[in-house]
Formats: structure tokens, sequence, C-alpha cells
């Protein structure tokens, strides 16, 4: 798994490894063993699919506090996607910033 740091500390770009032959590829999405081995902790407690028929689609705005807050996940299966984290939270350093 490729990680990368982004402006926002708390927010993080991951890219899986593709292990490819002629049949086509192989990735690992999910490692609870190389997450933790990343310093990334994760505890998976529901996982959604979705389909966006239109372009431009806004499907959702998320805003949790402690002890409802929760981190995401998000894959992209086909086509791409443009992802917006804020942060929100009025004592960190990174307040009001985006990325």
């Amino acid at each position: 798994m490729h990680v990368e740091a982004l402006s926002i500390p708390d927010i993080k770009l991951l890219t899986p490894v593709k292990h490819g032959d002629s049949r086509g590829f192989f990735s690992e999405i999910f490692s609870q063993r190389d997450f933790q081995s990343l310093g990334l902790s994760f505890e998976c407690v529901q996982e959604n699919f979705s389909f966006s028929q239109q372009r431009n689609t806004v499907r959702g705005l998320h805003w949790q506090t402690p002890p409802f807050a929760q981190a995401k996940l998000v894959q992209v299966l086909s086509g791409s996607i443009f992802d917006v984290a804020v942060d929100l939270r009025r004592n960190s350093p990174w307040y009001g910033q985006h990325v």
C-alpha cells in the first residue's frame, strides 16, 4: 500500500499496489495488519457501495463529532471522483483548510 501524506495530516491518499500478470492484476484493498504497520488506525464498522448515473452528482457530506466520528475509506472502481475533505475542528491548526 502506498500512503501519500496530504497537507492536513489526518487525511491520507492510499493507493493499493497492483500485482499483475498475463491474466490481469490483483490488489489487496484492505489489510488490518498492513494499516497498523503504516500507523493507520482504522476500524471498519460499515461498508457502502454507490453508483452515480449522472456526472457532477454530490454523493455525500459528512460531519461527525465524537462519539459518532468515523474514518472514511473511499474507493473508486470505475471512472473518477472529486473528493474534498475540510477540517472543521475548531481547535485544529488546519481549521478551515481543505484537501
